[in-house]
């Protein structure tokens, strides 16, 4: 989620903003799906709790679920139980910064692909005979190839969705950027005075489309916390950090993911344009050899919410190929 450009916004308007707070009317899929409520628990990593969702049964083969950028364990909410009704333990996590994790000074992507590693630990998925898989979206994608290369002993498989690798080029001029954004002084969080104002300036970053605004509605109305602001009346605001990338750690992605200690899958949504096949087929450069790539057919960069059943059905698919190996 963030502020897009004004002619983004009306390329992509905000996707809930026409509903004027009124849920949109979803599948019976979706909804049975929502009905399986995971564990909620809670993981203490370096003195910050940890968010963590639990569906399926203990000793059964493990999935863990990593998210991107502003977002939080239950993007996975709708898609963990289709997984786990097939004899799988599933579990997803809000790094810290986000969801319902603790807040820190200062966040990097060593630090949470520590908090994975701890989430995975504390829910049994190193105890059965089968390693987990662990499936990283987006930004979510720089934790986990972190986590390949410090812990991938104990993976199965580290499945990387979308994750924007940049090429070495245009380095000099991000890192300034990044320079600036954290010399800045902090900002405070946007206040909203009701759901109905809140859900209105919901949106995806990148900029999309969306097809499935019940999907839409659901993260959003579970991204929201209640607040005050300043004058002391209620309101909310979003489940993030609003400083969370003020000194952020970025580490090595392009080093460690050729340093994987497990096996290693790229994909990308088919119609995604912040990955491009060229993109990709730059991570698949830097990936141990004989890493495989993938697409999901006729999604964007969401592929969550583009293509639930197609993503859940395939992330299905692949963990049981790692399993198999």
């Amino acid at each position: 989620m963030s502020t897009p450009s004004a002619q983004a916004e009306h390329h992509h308007p905000p996707p809930l903003a026409h509903l004027h707070g009124a849920v949109p009317p979803a599948p019976a899929w979706f909804t049975q799906a929502l009905a399986q409520a995971p564990q909620r628990r809670q993981v203490l990593v370096q003195g910050a709790a940890i968010e963590s969702l639990v569906w399926g049964r203990a000793g059964d083969p493990g999935i863990l679920l990593l998210h991107g950028n502003s977002a939080h364990a239950d993007w996975y909410s709708f898609i963990a139980p289709l997984l786990a009704s097939q004899g799988r333990r599933v579990v997803a996590l809000s790094f810290s910064g986000m969801g319902a994790s603790d807040w820190r000074a200062s966040y990097g992507v060593g630090q949470w692909a520590d908090e994975a590693h701890a989430v995975a630990a504390e829910a049994g998925l190193f105890d059965g005979g089968a390693k987990p898989v662990v499936a990283g979206h987006s930004f979510g994608g720089f934790p986990l190839i972190a986590m390949a290369a410090r812990y991938g002993q104990q993976l199965a498989r580290a499945i990387i969705v979308d994750t924007p690798l940049r090429p070495p080029e245009g380095m000099q001029e991000r890192e300034a950027k990044r320079r600036a954004r954290a010399e800045a002084g902090p900002v405070a969080a946007k206040v909203y005075h009701s759901v109905a104002e809140a859900l209105a300036r919901f949106r995806f970053l990148p900029p999309q489309g969306c097809e499935h605004l019940f999907i839409a509605d659901h993260i959003a109305r579970c991204s929201l916390k209640a607040v005050t602001d300043e004058q002391g009346r209620p309101g909310y605001s979003w489940r993030f950090d609003p400083n969370l990338f003020r000194g952020f750690d970025f580490g090595h992605p392009r080093r460690d993911l050729g340093a994987a200690q497990c096996a290693v899958a790229l994909v990308r949504g088919g119609a995604s344009r912040l990955i491009t096949p060229e993109l990709l087929e730059m991570a698949q450069g830097l990936a141990p050899a004989g890493t495989p790539t993938y697409e999901v057919p006729g999604a964007d960069h969401h592929v969550m919410v583009d293509q639930p059943l197609v993503f859940a059905q395939l992330l299905a698919q692949w963990a049981d190929e790692a399993w198999a190996n």
